[in-house]
């Protein structure tokens, strides 16, 4: 069962999820307060439905929010970023080398998010 993970930084407070077996499967934008990143967690539980935008192809079909959307980064890495009903980025992932293993992450999200406790980090 995943978790989500709440952790202070210098400049305030992110969240990562994280997969059954511990792996970071996607991370938060850092928050000002605890409540902002706790609000944060609820809304990648709702948003988490959503269907993938697969940014990698081209002439790709664009997807309503909220969506995943798999992009490519500079270093040529996959990645996500699951977006909230108003457009906002709530959750991000990190470099997969192979798109099957960006699709994976996407899955893990969608099974982990919406069942995963809250726990602050040690």
């Amino acid at each position: 069962m995943g978790k989500f993970v709440v952790r202070e930084t210098a400049t305030g407070v992110k969240f990562d999820l994280k997969a059954g077996n511990g792996e970071v499967i996607a991370t938060s934008e850092v928050y000002s307060s605890k409540a902002a990143c706790l609000k944060g967690i609820e809304s990648v539980k709702n948003n988490c439905v959503g269907e993938i935008e697969d940014q990698t192809v081209e002439g790709f079909e664009a997807v309503k929010h909220p969506k995943f959307e798999m992009y490519q980064d500079k270093a040529g890495e996959y990645r996500f970023r699951l977006k909230a009903k108003n457009g906002e980025v709530i959750a991000t992932s990190e470099g997969y080398k192979t798109k099957a293993s960006c699709e994976n992450g996407i899955a893990s999200v969608k099974k982990n998010a919406p069942e995963a406790e809250v726990q602050e980090a040690e």
